[in-house]
């Protein structure tokens, strides 16, 4: 292979890396999942990374050329340098994971005094040949004691390995995986640098272990990010709960307040389901797991029970649910019951609402069917009922279930919840 592709085949190299840590900057500065410290950190070495693979492209412009000799030793310096820089930067990552202060740490000082140390040695390195010097042709030569300015850099990526592992219990296991494959090539080619001369082999070990430590870690960050906005969601819906409805509440009340005398016996009952109800609602709020497919019926049969007293002959409803032995998200099926009734019933209608809850099982899973006869579902309501069946969606598909809303041939709505035997059996 001649000088002239090798030439070729170097910018290629020192393009690619450009763009790469280009790229890294602009993802790392925009990505919403990446919290502040990352964000940081990234930021800042992806920024370093970009100014010595700029050096390294300036360096094949001038290289061999005497008229330029003295940009060789200025390059050559922050070539070296920069690089080290990263290794503090990291320290203070790992530190920041690992919930520990870099102020005080051991770990840190030990890795700021090595850069010191490597600064120091090439500035000596700009009065004296031992370590390396540039011929009047602007030729790197390495001096005898050239092995000695790679050593800090060897010894801040070995602090920094050992740092790891003794951390290895209080990180989690991408991030650990994700710092031994950014210190494991880095480390390797500097014991080659310190032998033989493959600088370009160092500025890819870097970049192409950072990019990979980046992705290794956004990918856990944007797992915590998506975590934390299903957790929002939870939490929206279990505030939800607390916005019962005053007339209902009211009207309950009243009810049993005219039971009372009229038929005690009738009244306990309505009390009971009602606390039941409150009950439930209140244990929903708290809940973060999966419940009993019974446990929610329960508290749907208090609901319609509470609903019915009140209604009289308004209100029909029929249960046919053989299947009970498998585990759904609280707030699961009261609510979609609630909202039939909600925007279903018709006090001045001859005809009752009729509300129909089934479930039945298929070789894939179990499928929990609501239907009502009412006016079916309307795409202008104020986006109310709307709202209530996207949180509902939100918790089903958060353990990999489902939920589809159809019209009735007759009038009327279907919804239907599916969950599967992988995930929600008991």
């Amino acid at each position: 292979m001649t000088d002239e592709v090798l030439i070729y085949l170097y910018f290629f190299a020192g393009g690619a890396l450009l763009l790469s840590d280009l790229f890294g900057i602009a993802t790392a500065a925009f990505m919403p999942g990446l919290n502040k410290k990352s964000k940081f950190f990234f930021i800042s070495s992806f920024f370093i990374l970009t100014l010595s693979v700029a050096f390294y492209v300036i360096d094949l412009f001038v290289y061999t050329d005497p008229d330029l000799a003295w940009t060789g030793t200025v390059i050559a310096f922050f070539e070296t340098f920069l690089p080290s820089l990263l290794m503090p930067l990291f320290t203070a990552y790992v530190l920041d994971c690992c919930g520990e202060s870099k102020r005080k740490s051991p770990l840190f000082i030990t890795a700021i005094a090595l850069c010191a140390t490597l600064f120091i040695l090439l500035v000596i390195t700009q009065f004296t040949k031992i370590i390396y010097y540039f011929t009047p042709d602007n030729r790197f030569v390495r001096g005898n004691f050239y092995p000695l300015l790679i050593l800090p850099m060897v010894a801040l990526v070995v602090v920094n390995l050992v740092g790891v592992l003794l951390r290895r219990r209080k990180l989690n296991k991408k991030n650990f995986v994700a710092f031994l494959i950014y210190l494991l090539p880095l480390l390797v080619s500097m014991v080659l640098q310190a032998f033989i001369n493959v600088f370009l082999l160092i500025v890819i070990a870097v970049s192409i272990s950072a990019v990979s430590m980046y992705a290794i870690i956004l990918s856990d960050q944007v797992d915590r990010y998506l975590r934390q906005q299903r957790e929002i969601a939870n939490q929206q819906a279990r505030i939800a709960v607390l916005q019962m409805r005053p007339h209902f509440i009211y009207n309950t009340m009243m009810s049993i307040y005219y039971l009372c005398k009229q038929d005690p016996e009738k009244a306990q009952q309505v009390t009971l389901d009602f606390t039941t109800y409150l009950r439930k609602n209140f244990s929903a709020i708290v809940n973060k797991d999966t419940i009993p497919f019974a446990e929610e019926l329960k508290h749907t049969r208090a609901y319609l029970s509470v609903v019915q007293a009140q209604c009289a002959d308004n209100l029909i409803v029929e249960f046919d649910t053989p299947h009970t032995l498998f585990r759904v998200p609280p707030l699961s099926l009261q609510p979609l019951v609630e909202n039939a009734v909600k925007y279903g019933l018709d006090p001045d209608s001859d005809e009752p609402l009729h509300i129909f809850v089934k479930t039945e099982e298929s070789d894939s899973g179990i499928v929990i069917a609501v239907e009502d006869n009412g006016p079916g579902i309307s795409t202008d309501d104020n986006g109310e009922p709307h709202v209530a069946l996207d949180n509902i969606r939100e918790r089903l598909s958060a353990v990999g279930a489902t939920l589809n809303i159809s019209l009735r041939e007759n009038g009327g709505t279907v919804i239907r919840i599916f969950v599967p035997n992988t995930t929600l059996k008991d």
